[in-house]
């Protein structure tokens, strides 16, 4: 709960700085706002009363937080350049990611609904406004509305669920309903499955599942690409590892009723992922279809739940460091064309970015040695004795992620004499060296 107070001053210090015009000020407050904030959780210094431990930070979870504070804090790095193009506005920007981020850390830490909820409308609410923060583009308001709308819708599915669920058990702890469904599975009335079909709808359109995909694309295109990192690194991940904490430790007792609907979004996912990106001509689009895919193959752990949680969590350092890299080039390459043409030739003339490029390229479609493969084993190995049709399907629709990224790393590599030559920050080269050895040794994170 300590971590969540220092980022939430930090976020406070960070939006009063703002007056300032110090793009820099602001964000070392922000990035040591975090920093302290990890270090306090993970040694357990904590300076509030008992009563006020309103979250659940053990051994499983502390490393989701460690892993979202980390994206974070590179994301506000790689969005420097955007800072300081927009200085009167850096202190609201920074501060509204880090009020996101206090509430995806209650998501990622909550012991009952009414905790869930309030994490997921912070988390939630600060997204609506960043995704509109391109004041002059059309297309960033229509991302922010229909953002905002359909959020809204989902949110009003999420509390008619918890509403359903409360209603037949008594109870917001998630520990207290799931030994409930166990305990009485066979006496549960149907106004607590629909409860749990309402939920389920929810959180498959807050992780831009099937068949609540359709705003993925139109509003990640429309989002300044800094706040697109954000939203599809480190809130795809809280999103995903609170729908597995939420269905694997509420609703085990009826998980034949759920797991069913989970391997059908799933399986229709994957393919309208893949085989929509492979027609893309954009680079925004095509990192949308293929969080969609990501987040279908992330989803697998959810069925795996007594597996533990090392697998979602390889996996997501691999895809989150993947994006923030191939975000990162984009933004360096050209930052409002977004065509995937303008690639063309830049790692060929740039070798930092054509190696770190390359590597992301390759970790997210799972080839080996990368912390992507890694992560995609670990999680088809456990899905696979249970959901062997399933895993074949994924494996399939890998094999035609490889053939997209492959197309688009034969493009970086091109050699191409009008190509750019970039001439990169500190900030830039440590946001790429950072994530080029997260991609080669990330998956290390299980001997800490």
């Amino acid at each position: 709960m300590e971590a969540i107070v220092i980022i939430f001053i930090s976020a406070l210090i960070s939006l009063f700085l703002g007056i300032l015009k110090k793009p820099t000020l602001v964000m070392v407050v922000s990035i040591a706002g975090l920093a302290i904030g990890a270090i306090v959780q993970n040694y357990e210094w904590y300076f509030l009363n008992e009563k006020y431990q309103l979250l659940d930070f053990n051994d499983s979870n502390i490393q989701f937080l460690n892993l979202a504070v980390t994206l974070t804090g590179i994301i506000i790095l790689s969005g420097y350049k955007h800072f300081m193009d927009e200085p009167a506005t850096i202190g609201d920007f920074s501060a509204l990611m880090l009020f996101s981020l206090s509430g995806g850390l209650c998501l990622i830490g909550f012991k009952d609904l009414f905790m869930f909820f309030l994490g997921l409308e912070i988390l939630s609410i600060p997204l609506y406004v960043l995704a509109g923060s391109k004041k002059k583009s059309a297309s960033s308001s229509e991302a922010a509305l229909k953002y905002f709308y359909l959020g809204s819708f989902a949110t009003a599915l999420l509390l008619f669920g918890i509403a359903l669920v409360y209603g037949t058990v008594g109870t917001f702890n998630i520990e207290k309903i799931g030994f409930i469904s166990m305990l009485f599975t066979d006496q549960l009335p149907s106004m607590f499955f629909v409860g749990v079909l309402f939920m389920l709808a929810a959180m498959l359109f807050k992780v831009g599942a099937f068949p609540f995909h359709f705003w993925v694309a139109d509003v990640y295109q429309g989002s300044p690409s800094v706040f697109m990192t954000y939203m599809s690194s480190v809130v795809k991940l809280i999103g995903i590892y609170a729908f597995y904490r939420l269905f694997g430790m509420m609703f085990p007792g009826v998980e034949t009723f759920w797991t069913t609907l989970i391997v059908i979004a799933i399986f229709v996912s994957m393919f309208i992922g893949n085989l929509s990106a492979l027609n893309q001509d954009t680079f925004k689009r095509l990192m949308a279809f293929s969080s969609i895919t990501n987040g279908a193959y992330a989803l697998m752990t959810v069925l795996t739940y007594k597996s533990g949680s090392d697998a979602l969590l390889v996996y997501m350092v691999g895809y989150g460091f993947s994006v923030v890299a191939l975000m990162t080039i984009s933004m360096l390459v050209n930052d409002n064309d977004d065509k995937l043409s303008s690639l063309s030739g830049i790692g060929y003339k740039n070798p930092l970015i054509g190696v770190v490029g390359i590597v992301a390229l390759l970790s997210v479609a799972g080839i080996p040695p990368m912390t992507g493969f890694f992560g995609k084993a670990m999680v088809f190995y456990q899905a696979f004795e249970e959901n062997m049709w399933l895993v074949s399907f994924a494996l399939l629709n890998s094999a035609i992620g490889v053939y997209i990224y492959l197309k688009i790393t034969m493009t970086l590599m091109k050699k191409d004499d009008n190509a750019a030559v970039i001439s990169l920050n500190w900030s830039q080269q440590l946001v790429l060296s950072i994530s080029l050895l997260a991609l080669l040794f990330g998956w290390t994170i299980l001997y800490f």
